[in-house]
């Protein structure tokens, strides 16, 4: 089954990545582990925007994770090695490993990341875009 391209104006020029984006990021959203927050931080008002993600990785500890931007990707990975040397007479909590991938725009910039109380947090920043504003000489060829 194809998929009927939704920036198919002739008006857009060049946002064929953009479209590819938006597939990968359909395609990303299906997998719900570990749940996330996405939250805007301090004044919207005031540039630059800031924006924080919070991830809940109970149970992984800080050599477990992985946080790293990767083509204008923010991923995050766990990984948890299974303890053979327990004996488990339940097992709800399983050992897992998961990536979570966010797109980011161009200019945002990962500011640092924080593991407390089995929260990962993630700082993000958008700096206000330079405005560019050019003139085209227009060429006379007979």
């Amino acid at each position: 089954m194809s998929r009927v391209p939704t920036l198919n104006s002739p008006f857009l020029l060049g946002f064929d990545e953009i479209e590819r984006a938006l597939d990968r990021v359909a395609k990303a959203a299906n997998d719900g582990y570990p749940p996330y927050n996405i939250e805007r931080v301090g004044s919207c008002d005031r540039p630059p925007e800031r924006l924080r993600i919070t991830l809940a990785v109970a149970g992984f500890s800080r050599e477990e994770l992985d946080v790293s931007v990767e083509e204008n990707q923010l991923v995050i990975r766990g990984r948890q090695v299974d303890d053979k040397s327990r004996v488990y007479l339940h097992r709800g909590i399983a050992a897992r490993q998961f990536q979570r991938t966010f797109l980011l725009a161009d200019g945002m910039e990962v500011m640092g990341a924080d593991l407390k109380n089995g929260l990962l947090s993630v700082d993000l920043i958008r700096p206000e875009p330079e405005r560019v504003a050019k003139r085209i000489d227009i060429a006379v060829r007979d």
